[in-house]
């Protein structure tokens, strides 16, 4: 696992430059570093070193040095796609995964995506064509972002490489605002800052004579197989899952797990080759934002060696924002924060660990996603009439039962679900916002998701969104920065090519059935785990916020921001005290929505005012 950034064009002090670049993400790589500088080609690498531990250093040259590279990621079937390439006269000089892209695009050109297994974030520059290929993994495991500055194409594995650049301009994306304030993530290609673009998953880019063009090569769409056999499917999910959770072991190093006590991280760690397990949770125990005590259960059944931590409130507001540094762009999902802590524990013990990072959008594992079953009951009703329903619904006090759900079965699901996190509606964030940012809705912002999933179940299509959106923008994001931030490599088997293919043809009632998750999946795992772990009802990563918000301390820095100058500047402030003294008084729980914006304006202090010491 690495760090990459470069830049494309004639700029005095090439070396220093990328030396600089290179400084900010110094966290990715801590074992090495390289530069390599010609023409108008510099392309800059930090190294972590997981494979072929004294060889692959990069930037990594073909054996005619006309083509160079930058990684970062791991090539699971490296050995076999070097044994291919041996074959068609590829000479390599070294025993490193990342020689094989460099061999492989050189035989397979664009055409090199069928032939990989893994995750990746690379960049070639062909020296003869003038030209740079750039790609991004199947799911978007690992970061690319890039940038058009002073005629120069910048790229890197982080936003705060790129700031580095001479002449990049700090200077927020309001749209991206707007959208997060629904979304809880970024979810534009355009991030936080003006200017600088994510690539996204499944795609790759190419830059040459002055013009970026950025195309798809992976689309995770679902394709379910009406009358396919259960106890066939069953077979084969066992078997690739298995394989899956095997290819994720190749290394020189040790490797531990993340272990939270649910069913996907406790599947990966009974199959795992490791010896070590890592928890974190908060207040005691008994608590139900604590799976401490879980995972130690089952870390002793599986004879792990088992590490653990309770993290205090002061640690975790004290923590925010180097997780804002880290993050790049501002995450309302404050299971990041964890996050944060858990890696830093890990990272003492091994440099690589796993995580169930995937299973949830793959085989259903979101409670949200038994909402169309709910539903049901009122489907037979005409939409017109529901849709009068929901109207009447609107107008009753919010504490009446069944409000709720009158309200949403008013709508498709292309008009109620935007993915796991609706923190924000777009009438709400109009009137909190200052100023009119040009965002659109959030169902026309998704259209063209729900466009290509529009005749699949409701749950499918929930699933596609979250696959496309959620999973790379919130789980994944978090999930490299987090790790990263401790130099720790962090691999998701269950997000593997060979796995989606299983996964995407299997019918919903696989996935959701006799009202619980993952049915299928969870019929696997009873094979190998306690049964109370394989059936453990889904809680993520719960963060007692709602709770802290109350208290003395953390209400009133939180009064502060939202009351502060940036708060000023992009916000009705009165709205946002109105949010935070409703849920003091225990009038409503606004925490998510407090939390969204808290995270924003801490952000914003971190990087727009640059008010930070790391």
């Amino acid at each position: 696992m690495c760090g990459i950034c470069g830049f494309i064009g004639k700029k005095e002090g090439q070396t220093e430059i990328t030396g600089n670049m290179l400084k900010a993400i110094r966290h990715r790589g801590p074992d090495g570093q390289g530069i390599r500088v010609r023409g108008d080609a510099a392309l800059g690498f930090c190294r972590l070193s997981i494979i072929d531990l004294d060889g692959g250093m990069q930037p990594m040259e073909n054996e005619t040095g006309d083509m160079a590279l930058v990684f970062n990621g791991e090539i699971y079937n490296y050995m076999d796609l070097r044994k291919e390439l041996e074959k068609a006269g590829h000479t390599f000089a070294s025993h490193s995964d990342s020689e094989t892209l460099i061999h492989g695009y050189e035989e397979y050109g664009e055409k090199i995506f069928d032939h990989l297994r893994g995750m990746f974030a690379f960049a070639i520059w062909d020296e003869k064509k003038k030209r740079l290929f750039a790609a991004r993994d199947f799911f978007g495991i690992k970061p690319f972002y890039y940038a058009m500055i002073d005629g120069c194409f910048v790229f890197a594995s982080e936003i705060k490489s790129i700031l580095e650049f001479p002449g990049c301009r700090r200077e927020v994306n309001r749209e991206a605002l707007e959208q997060y304030l629904s979304f809880q993530y970024s979810v534009l290609d355009e991030t936080f800052f003006k200017g600088i673009y994510r690539l996204e998953a499944g795609s790759f880019l190419t830059f040459e004579n002055g013009r970026i063009h950025v195309e798809k090569y992976f689309d995770p769409l679902l394709t379910p197989e009406k009358k396919c056999s259960e106890q066939l499917l069953f077979k084969r999910l066992e078997k690739t899952l298995k394989d899956s959770v095997e290819c994720h072991m190749v290394s020189d190093v040790e490797i531990g797990a993340f272990l939270s006590g649910g069913v996907d991280s406790s599947f990966v760690a009974e199959q795992f080759t490791g010896k070590k397990a890592f928890t974190v949770g908060f207040l005691d125990r008994q608590s139900k934002y604590n799976e401490i005590e879980a995972a130690s259960g089952l870390a002793g059944k599986l004879g792990l060696e088992h590490h653990t931590k309770t993290i205090s409130k002061e640690e975790f507001w004290e923590a925010v924002p180097k997780v804002m540094y880290y993050l790049d762009e501002p995450s309302g999902d404050a299971s990041a924060v964890a996050l944060y802590f858990v890696s830093q524990e890990a990272a003492k013990y091994v440099k690589v660990v796993t995580s169930g990072e995937g299973a949830d959008e793959l085989f259903g594992g979101y409670n949200i996603y038994m909402e169309p079953e709910a539903l049901k009951w009122l489907k037979w009703i005409p939409k017109g009439l529901r849709k009068k329903m929901g109207k009447l619904a609107e107008r009753l006090p919010e504490n009446v039962k069944g409000r709720n759900y009158l309200m949403r079965a008013a709508k498709d699901v292309e008009e109620r679900f935007i993915g796991n996190a609706n923190i924000f509606s777009d009438e709400e964030r109009r009137r909190l916002l200052r100023g009119n940012t040009g965002a659109v809705s959030t169902g026309e912002f998704l259209r063209k998701y729900f466009d290509k999933v529009a005749g699949l179940k409701d749950v499918d299509k929930m699933q596609y969104i979250d696959l496309t959106c959620w999973l790379e923008g919130d789980i994944l994001l978090n999930a490299d920065r987090m790790s990263m931030a401790h130099s720790l490599e962090l691999r998701v088997p269950y997000l593997d090519r060979e796995v989606f293919e299983t996964a995407k043809i299997m019918p919903a009632d696989t996935k959701i059935r006799h009202k619980q998750t993952k049915y299928l999946f969870r019929r696997i795992t009873e094979k190998y785990l306690p049964k109370e772990s394989a059936r453990k009802k889904k809680l993520g990563f719960p963060v007692p916020i709602r709770v802290w918000l109350k208290e003395e301390p953390y209400y009133f820095a939180v009064r502060e921001a939202f009351t502060g100058k940036a708060a000023r500047e992009f916000f009705h402030t009165e709205e946002l005290v109105r949010l935070l003294e409703e849920h003091r008084k225990g009038v409503k729980d606004n925490s998510r929505k407090i939390w969204t914006v808290y995270t924003f304006l801490v952000w914003h202090r971190v990087y727009i005012d640059n008010n930070s010491s790391f």
